[in-house]
């Protein structure tokens, strides 16, 4: 109950982004481009790992070219939002909720409240809008960085035709049942991780 009703009048209330425009842009930096490096560098691995073990299971049934289409569709469908979200929780939430702790403990937010500014529209919207603006896009990268990073493997140590991976992943992929999917999983990964 009271939850919700946080959220909405977090979200929905006039003016729900605080302080304007610009205290949106200082929090899609703080939560996605501060967000990126471990978001890139775990998709690469990801998408090495998927190929070499895909791989190793394809090739046994004399389907080894397949395993661009194999990694591609686990990452644009599982793996990219559910560990992005993972991701996103463990550096960006963690360090917003630390964050507004610390506001609480200083009495930073009772500040704001004698002053006459709304602590949930000033201080909360802002990071709840970046939360769910970021963890789409966070997803997106995670998934092409992770097939670049399977690419890697797949044609470069494994010696799989790049024609045939790319050929594959692209006859498979399909935008709406795939990757918008993929997407709205994200979105509603970030509602959750935001809001909790």
């Amino acid at each position: 109950g009271r939850s919700s009703l946080f959220l909405m009048h977090a979200l929905l209330g006039r003016n729900s982004t605080g302080g304007g425009f610009g205290l949106l842009v200082k929090q899609l930096h703080s939560v996605g481009v501060m967000s990126l490096v471990i978001i890139v560098v775990s998709g690469i691995f990801i998408g090495m790992v998927l190929a070499l073990q895909g791989f190793n299971i394809l090739s046994s049934y004399g389907s080894e070219q397949a395993v661009g289409q194999m990694v591609a569709l686990t990452l644009l469908r599982e793996l990219g939002p559910v560990v992005t979200a993972l991701l996103f929780a463990g550096r960006a939430g963690s360090a917003l909720t630390a964050e507004i702790g610390n506001m609480k403990s200083t009495e930073q937010l009772s500040s704001l409240e004698m002053i006459g500014v709304d602590p949930l529209k000033y201080i909360i919207a802002p990071r709840l809008w970046a939360g769910f603006i970021s963890l789409p896009v966070l997803a997106i990268i995670f998934s092409v960085v992770g097939i670049w990073g399977g690419s890697w493997v797949a044609v470069d140590w494994l010696g799989v035709y790049e024609g045939s991976y790319w050929l594959n992943m692209q006859n498979s992929v399909d935008f709406l049942d795939d990757v918008l999917k993929g997407v709205i999983k994200s979105a509603v990964f970030a509602f959750v991780v935001t809001w909790i």
